[in-house]
């Protein structure tokens, strides 16, 4: 087990890198702030320089990999992070320097026992793109199809894994503090943090995603999925077809390619609600940069690592906020959110359907160009503490994931509507999903479950009643002795120590280099 000093230590260094690049300037001064974390801070950036305007997306790049992937993931949360760095971390690119072509060589022929050149017959030495994870280089293979390879980085998984380590433990002391820590939920944030980043790791795993996918997709035309290539795939290598297209941000070139932008942002919006609510399992990534328009106006994805699922039940939830929301019909809205305990209910159901009203109503009917997201967030976030709401984490890839859709269709389109977009999907939906031929069919296959198992008929019969509670139950947290705890109370202070000690020698050393 780490050492609590060497926690300590590690986020002495990413603190004065945050501190650095002025990015702890909003943590120290929001109210929400617990004082420890405020004095931790104070600490860190004990003799730094800061910038007037803090890039918080930069310092998370210069931190490392695991930090890239951890500022993607609090990029959704701006009720944890403020709505400043969230919109700063939207634009934090996952990019790094590549590993030179020797090292990719000797990982793939060690990787299948073989050869490089008995998988492929060309491989372009010079990679296409070069993530936090993995690597992309473009490559033919032996029977002749152009595919794309991507490689894992070397000893990648080890650096996760250590990092992830102090993440744990850091939220474990800040939801230890209490308050509006606890209500935020930083541990489950972790913990989901710590299962997208295992299942990224292993590419066997985004390779089959990647199939699932498109087996999902296959009656959607405008939307396409890559092929794998497993006979060439494995948990460090992943090949599949190659994408012959234009990447979605550069909206010039697909306008001077002749391509309909308002088309391609529906069909982008649409395809997103066919994967999240139709299917419950969506492409969770779904950035600039990992989407391609082909020639005849198909919308190509990549980069399938990390992938969203939300069960029956919350789906059932999520279309009818959606449509309550796009037909201003609040009341249902709140009533779903207490059905589903994502509001205590000790609350009002008609306070709670007043105060969606007065954040829903000013986005109705205009264009997301029109719209306020800074008030929209302020608005939406002080509903949660009002009303006690515990931060949602198997939602959490969703929010990203809807926020990076509106990002891409609004670049595409600036007077998309999105209500105007989803709302008829959602309400089709809603239909198919939930209208009485629906109910009739579902009926009665319960019943012919409950009636092949009459033994069991008391419990059958409980388990068709509606369930409290849209969130899945919460994994099992890791067990993280606080510094705090008994056998640690004598020597805290020490770690303490060592971290004023590391702040005023690190700052001295910094400043000197830099």
């Amino acid at each position: 087990m780490t050492r609590p000093v060497t926690h300590i230590l590690r986020l002495l260094k990413w603190g004065r890198i945050l501190a650095r690049h002025g990015a702890l300037r909003g943590i120290e001064t929001a109210p929400q702030t617990p004082p420890g974390v405020k004095r931790l801070c104070r600490i860190a950036r004990f003799g730094t320089v800061q910038p007037k305007i803090p890039d918080y997306a930069a310092a998370f790049q210069a931190i490392g990999p695991a930090a890239v992937k951890l500022g993607q993931t609090l990029a959704t949360r701006p009720d944890l992070v403020g709505e400043e760095a969230a919109r700063n971390l939207l634009s934090l690119q996952d990019a790094l320097a590549p590993v030179a072509f020797a090292r990719i060589r000797q990982e793939i022929e060690a990787t299948f026992e073989a050869p490089l050149e008995s998988l492929y017959s060309q491989f372009d030495p010079d990679p296409v793109g070069s993530a936090s994870i993995a690597q992309v280089h473009r490559a033919v293979t032996t029977d002749g199809r152009a595919v794309a390879v991507k490689i894992r980085r070397p000893g990648i998984d080890k650096q996760f894994a250590r990092d992830i380590d102090t993440y744990e433990w850091a939220a474990a002391h800040l939801e230890a503090l209490g308050g509006e820590a606890t209500r935020l939920r930083p541990r489950q944030v972790i913990a989901n943090f710590r299962r997208w980043t295992l299942r990224e790791l292993d590419l066997r795993r985004e390779a089959a995603s990647a199939s699932e996918l498109a087996d999902a997709m296959v009656g959607v035309p405008t939307y396409e999925v890559p092929a794998i290539d497993w006979d060439r795939t494995t948990s460090k290598v992943m090949t599949l077809d190659w994408i012959d297209g234009i990447k979605i941000s550069h909206r010039d070139a697909l306008v001077a390619a002749g391509h309909d932008m308002e088309a391609l942002a529906g069909n982008l919006v649409h395809a997103f609600l066919r994967q999240a609510i139709a299917e419950g399992f969506f492409h969770a990534d779904m950035h600039q940069g990992n989407l391609f328009v082909k020639a005849d106006g198909t919308i190509a994805a990549v980069d399938f690592g990390i992938m969203g699922r939300i069960n029956r039940q919350a789906r059932y939830w999520l279309a009818e906020i959606l449509y309550g929301l796009t037909t201003g019909n609040y009341r249902r809205v709140a009533e779903i959110h207490f059905e589903a305990q994502y509001v205590p209910d000790y609350h009002n159901v008609e306070e709670f359907a007043t105060a969606l009203r007065a954040v829903g109503e000013p986005m109705r009917g205009k264009p997301v160009s029109e719209l306020s997201v800074g008030q929209m967030l302020d608005g939406l976030f002080a509903i949660t503490r009002d009303f006690d709401m515990q931060t949602q984490p198997h939602l959490l890839l969703l929010q990203k994931t809807m926020v990076m859709v509106e990002g891409v269709a609004t670049m595409l389109n600036p007077k998309i509507n999105m209500w105007d977009v989803s709302g008829p999907f959602v309400k089709e939906w809603i239909r198919d999903e939930l209208g009485p031929e629906a109910a009739l069919a579902d009926g009665l296959r319960e019943q012919g479950k409950t009636l092949a198992l009459i033994p069991d008929i008391i419990r059958r019969l409980d388990a068709q009643l509606p369930k409290k509670g849209a969130a899945p139950p919460a994994p099992p947290l890791p067990e993280i002795p606080l510094m705090w705890d008994k056998g640690e109370k004598r020597r805290w202070w020490r770690y303490a120590l060592t971290a004023l000690a590391g702040a005023a020698v690190g700052g001295a050393a910094l400043n000197w280099l830099g």
